[in-house]
């Protein structure tokens, strides 16, 4: 374990390093990191364009290419969780939290705040606010953590490699450089990557619970109170990650999918319902029409449309980017036994289409509200708009109170989801880490979120982990080019799948 250990105590000294700065100089960690990403916005966004798009086109190729029948594990497994299991489980940890909140807030900003082409509030602008939407949380997101799923399953369930992101690199360098310093520092960057998106978020979301709360019922909006909800949630995902993958977290992801449809369904059923199917059609087509225009706009030309890209699609690109260790080992961890085809196709498909019906139910019945002067939903603050729109129609409070819940349960997913991530990685690439294992990183976590809160540095953490996406962004290029050479030589060209020899599996950060 001598080279795990040193990848977690180089994790550790890095995110306590980054915290400390947080904690002592906060606003001199958001001012600094956040001239380093707007930097990065203006010298690289054309590369984060040109690189998501590859990844896609990698993904829709793999689809129809001869690789597809290869299996994400021996020829004889078969999936371990069923398609509806799988499906909430990814959805639960790709996109989670995040979308109860942006399926209300991102179309009222594009339509009422700043708008991407339009004049604000003009009937143009509220068309493309839906159709950014979907842009921004469709196949481009899902091909990123497919990208890195994809490789990470194949090595480990197909090849019988370490579960490591080094790991996936050998056919490229060899088992001596990344077993050595080159594979630590890729495996470091992927754990720290994973730590302080999940703390900043958890921080984040506990402040977001309790704007919630005290939306509805009055409850303090205080540090204390965001305390309390960090340390009930910390215990339900411990006990979560101690179940297991196959109990926690898998009935988590199924409660919170069946809430997440009910919410939905009610809200479509009270809602305008005739104008958001309407809406829903319209900006799919829109979506399918402009979707090369929309990939590669940079408007270099124009400043103020230019410092929107920047602010929205470059910043999701370096997001997801940044997510993809994550997201990415937790999906491939879930995906063994599926043919690469089936895998490719669920998660780019699935995913997007249930957050274009997400963000047309929400969304389009937060715009109605503005369009036709009930209510001023712009005015609200993001943590608070979802819970302003329910409140507007009827069922407002049981929709109100089912949002709680599924902000909750994704709440504990994504640390749950989190923790069993950072115990493979520190634990050699095991698909079944200690229980232990992940409540210390559960415990290190929320310890993390809790201080980051209350000293106020967590948008310095999230520009941290912007900023952490650029060099991540070439592993996963390299990620995509070691699987390619390896299944080619398994796969000939014009001729059937060749039987597979029994490969060793590189000792791969282990020793």
């Amino acid at each position: 374990m001598k080279n795990v250990t040193l990848v977690f105590w180089y994790s550790i000294a890095i995110c306590t390093a980054f915290v400390v700065w947080g904690v002592f100089a906060p606003d001199h960690l958001e001012t600094v990191s956040g001239n380093v990403t707007g930097y990065i916005s203006d010298m690289f966004g054309w590369y984060y364009l040109l690189i998501v798009m590859i990844m896609l086109v990698f993904c829709v190729y793999l689809i129809f290419s001869r690789f597809g029948k290869i299996r994400l594990g021996k020829e004889n497994d078969r999936p371990d969780f069923k398609l509806p299991t799988w499906f909430a489980m990814l959805f639960s940890a790709g996109m989670g939290m995040g979308m109860v909140f942006w399926t209300t807030a991102e179309p009222i900003s594009h339509a009422f705040l700043s708008a991407p082409v339009a004049e604000v509030g003009t009937d143009q602008a509220i068309k493309d606010s839906l159709q950014y939407s979907f842009f921004h949380w469709g196949v481009h997101a899902w091909a990123v953590y497919g990208v890195v799923a994809l490789v990470l399953a194949y090595f480990k369930f197909h090849k019988g490699y370490p579960g490591l992101v080094s790991a996936t690199l050998v056919p490229l360098f060899g088992e001596k450089s990344m077993g050595g310093t080159p594979g630590k520092l890729i495996d470091t960057l992927a754990v720290f990557a994973t730590v302080v998106g999940v703390a900043a978020t958890l921080g984040f979301g506990s402040a977001q619970i309790n704007e919630g709360l005290s939306f509805l019922f009055g409850t303090p909006n205080n540090y204390g109170f965001q305390l309390l909800i960090l340390a009930v949630a910390t215990a339900l995902f411990i006990i979560s990650a101690w179940s297991g993958i196959h109990k926690g977290i898998k009935y988590l992801s199924n409660i919170n999918m069946g809430l997440g449809f009910l919410l939905l369904i009610l809200l479509f059923l009270v809602g305008p319902s005739i104008y958001i199917l309407n809406m829903f059609t319209d900006t799919l087509g829109r979506y399918i029409t402009n979707f090369f225009d929309m990939s590669f706009r940079i408007a270099p030309l124009n400043e103020d449309n230019r410092s929107w890209i920047n602010g929205w699609t470059i910043f999701y690109w370096a997001w997801w980017i940044s997510w993809s260790p994550f997201v990415g080992i937790f999906i491939a961890r879930i995906s063994k036994g599926r043919t690469i085809k089936e895998f490719m196709l669920g998660v780019l498909v699935v995913p997007s289409l249930v957050c274009f019906i997400f963000f047309a139910v929400f969304g389009v019945s937060a715009l109605n509200l503005e369009q036709n002067g009930i209510a001023v939903i712009s005015d609200y603050a993001m943590e608070t708009a979802t819970f302003g729109v329910l409140q507007h129609y009827p069922l407002g409070t049981l929709m109100s109170f089912i949002t709680i819940f599924v902000i909750a349960i994704f709440f504990i997913t994504s640390a749950d989801s989190a923790t069993f991530v950072l115990g493979m990685l520190s634990g050699g690439g095991s698909l079944n880490p200690s229980s232990a294992v992940k409540i210390i990183w559960g415990l290190t976590l929320s310890a993390m979120a809790a201080i980051i809160v209350y000293f106020g540095g967590t948008q310095g953490l999230q520009n941290v982990l912007i900023i952490a996406a650029l060099p991540f962004s070439f592993v996963v290029l390299l990620m995509g080019a070691s699987f390619f050479k390896a299944a080619r030589q398994e796969v000939k060209p014009g001729r059937k799948r060749m039987k597979k020899k029994k490969a060793k599996s590189p000792a791969v950060n282990e020793s």
